[in-house]
C-alpha cells in the first residue's frame, strides 16, 4: 500500500451503468509509474506514444502520458486498489 501511495493521487470512480475509475498520478512520479505499468502489462495498443490501451490480469486500462489511468470494469475501489499496487509494486 505504501506504494500505492507514492505513486497515485487519487482514484475517483465514475458515473454510469459500468464501474470504471479515473487514477491520477502524482506529478513528480508520473514517468516512473507509467513505465512501471507499462513493463508489467500487455501493451494492446499505442496511439502516438501518448495513450496506450493495455491488459492486466484480463482487465483494461488505458494509460495517458498526462499521468491519468482509466480502469474500466471493476467492481469496487478496493479491486482498483489492488491492482495499482500489484502493477506498480
Amino acid at each position: 500500500m505504501s506504494d500505492l501511495r507514492e505513486y497515485v493521487s487519487s482514484i475517483e470512480e465514475t458515473c454510469g451503468e459500468e464501474r470504471h475509475f479515473v487514477v491520477t498520478l502524482r506529478h513528480g512520479k508520473r514517468d516512473e509509474a507509467i513505465r512501471k505499468i507499462l513493463e508489467r502489462g500487455k501493451i494492446d495498443r499505442s496511439i502516438s506514444g501518448l495513450v496506450f490501451d493495455i491488459s492486466f490480469r484480463g482487465i483494461p486500462l488505458r494509460v495517458y502520458r498526462t499521468g491519468r489511468i482509466l480502469m474500466k470494469g471493476l467492481k469496487s475501489k478496493e479491486e482498483a486498489e489492488r491492482m495499482l499496487g500489484d502493477l506498480l509494486a
